[in-house]
């Protein structure tokens, strides 16, 4: 926890940073300007947003850029990487499990099904696969749940909970409800919760 939870808030950070100033432009009336509107595109191309309609565009980016619940990726994290002890975490830094079919980006399931070409994708670092496992579940199709789920918990106010959008992916895992029911389990045992509140503390003369 000590390794992983301020990565997970360091990512969940960089991501709040853009959705602030996201927020920021969507509030406003007229025209955005040169800057604003380049930046605006650049986010939409990296959260693979293509919408020409304004309204629209803002709409799917703040359903896009936000932040994960550190309860809800610190127990699928514990659970893809049997906590830090699994050979693709070990070798490749791998951390969630994520597949790629790009052949020589990852490492080569031991147990791989004779005609099956994923491998889990490996990263340089811890911090490049948190930031890859935010950015999944921002972007990828079978996450839309996720995602709408988290908009309505938005209109409520408060805090994010991963308790609460858990549930919205049972398509993570071939396990499905299986799936859920086990990241549930760690949560609850553990107490993962109260990691929901947690902020990164800035000291001084650094930058976090």
């Amino acid at each position: 926890m000590r390794v992983i939870l301020p990565l997970v808030l360091q990512a969940n950070e960089d991501v709040h940073k853009d959705r602030a100033r996201l927020l920021n432009l969507a509030a406003r009336q007229g025209d955005l300007g040169q800057a604003n509107r380049v930046w605006l595109l650049k986010l939409a191309d990296t959260y693979g947003v293509e919408e020409s309609d304004r309204r629209k565009l803002f709409a799917e980016l703040k359903r896009r850029v936000d932040i994960v619940p550190p309860s809800l990726a610190l127990a699928q994290g514990a659970e893809e990487s049997g906590w830090g002890t699994s050979r693709f975490a070990l070798e490749g830094n791998a951390v969630f499990g994520q597949w790629t079919y790009k052949q020589g980006q990852g490492i080569v399931p031991a147990q791989r099904e004779a005609g099956k070409r994923h491998e889990i994708k490996a990263f340089s670092g811890l911090r490049n696969s948190i930031a890859a496992y935010v950015h999944n579940l921002n972007t990828h199709w079978a996450y839309v749940e996720f995602r709408t789920g988290r908009a309505d918990a938005r209109k409520g106010g408060g805090d994010l909970e991963g308790a609460m959008l858990i549930g919205t992916l049972h398509k993570y895992s071939q396990r499905g409800q299986d799936y859920i029911h086990t990241i549930k389990a760690i949560m609850r045992v553990n107490g993962f919760s109260v990691f929901d509140r947690a902020r990164l503390q800035r000291l001084e003369g650094e930058e976090t």
